[in-house]
């Protein structure tokens, strides 16, 4: 129906409607106050303006990992702590002690891979179990939330664990044909 000829329910309609409207829109009521005063419709604001969308923020951009530092730091391990003949052990058969045995020599080998070639420090201070206030705006990157977690910063808590972040990274430099994907060749005795 065009808009001249609407019917009395369909302008009923719109005057209720565009009084409610009115009463809950400021913008819209001194736009409609301009267009009754005679001034120009371009110069009132639009009846039914949209308000405007949310701007969103763009999705962080992944950054692929590389996988020849995995491969490279897994080589590490397997040749100083002989991990992953360790962990693919099916150790089912072993008696607790043995496997204590082994746990040890790898844990000793890693942790030596570790130090050589890291700087590891925790990120936070303080003992694990003291009490500490995360303000607004805290790395959530660092720290994760645990237990009842509810509303906003500033958040009261205990440490649970004091995580850790590397500060260093000296791993050895590849020859370029290097093929990082084994990491252990094969051993053949003769």
């Amino acid at each position: 129906m065009p808009d001249s000829n609407l019917s009395f329910f369909g302008r009923l309609s719109l005057a209720m409607g565009t009084f409610f409207a009115i009463l809950g829109n400021r913008e819209l009521a001194a736009g409609i106050k301009r267009l009754r005063a005679g001034e120009p419709a371009a110069q009132a604001a639009p009846v039914s303006a949209p308000a405007p969308a949310p701007v969103a923020e763009p999705a962080p951009a992944l950054k692929e990992a590389s996988p020849v530092a995995a491969l490279q730091l897994l080589g590490l391990l397997q040749r100083d702590a002989r991990f992953v003949d360790f962990v693919e052990e099916d150790i089912a058969r072993y008696a607790d002690a043995e496997i204590g045995a082994a746990a040890r020599l790898v844990h000793d080998g890693c942790r030596a891979v570790l130090r050589e070639h890291f700087t590891i420090r925790p990120v936070r201070e303080e003992a694990e179990g003291s009490r500490v206030t995360l303000a607004d705006g805290f790395d959530a990157s660092a720290i994760r939330l645990t237990g009842n977690v509810v509303g906003s910063a500033p958040f009261h808590g205990a440490i649970s664990h004091r995580g850790w972040k590397v500060e260093d990274v000296r791993l050895p430099r590849l020859a370029e044909r290097h093929d990082a994907s084994v990491i252990a060749p094969a051993e053949v005795e003769l």
